[in-house]
């Protein structure tokens, strides 16, 4: 059995979920249910700002990997199965790694508040 590999393209992936390639939602698609905060801006810097876009970056993938999902499950013949477990794969994958800086970030503020001054 010969499986050939179609390219996958995360960014028309994002705006067939209904979100810009920024991660703004496109009214009346699937990201326009995501709640937007004023904190939303080009002239943002700092750890906490990439915290936010980082973990936006985190809950896109896992709209897109769930629109896929979806897709697949309707029998769309644009998507295919071998797209959607890769983007699945990046979902989890992106997933475990917010989970393990916020690990990280508890166990330093924990060590910080347990020193002695």
């Amino acid at each position: 059995m010969d499986v050939k590999l179609k390219p996958f393209d995360f960014a028309a992936a994002v705006a067939r979920a209904g979100l810009r390639t920024d991660g703004t939602p496109i009214a009346g698609g699937l990201g326009s249910s995501l709640a937007t905060s004023g904190t939303a801006g080009a002239g943002k810097a700092g750890f906490g700002a990439a915290l936010t876009d980082a973990l936006k970056g985190v809950s896109d993938t896992q709209n897109s990997a769930t629109w896929m999902q979806n897709e697949l499950q309707m029998d769309n013949p644009t998507v295919s199965l071998e797209q959607t477990m890769v983007t699945m794969q990046k979902a989890q994958i992106g997933f475990q790694a917010a989970i393990s800086v916020r690990n990280r970030l508890v166990q330093s503020y924990t060590d910080i508040m347990n020193m002695q001054v």
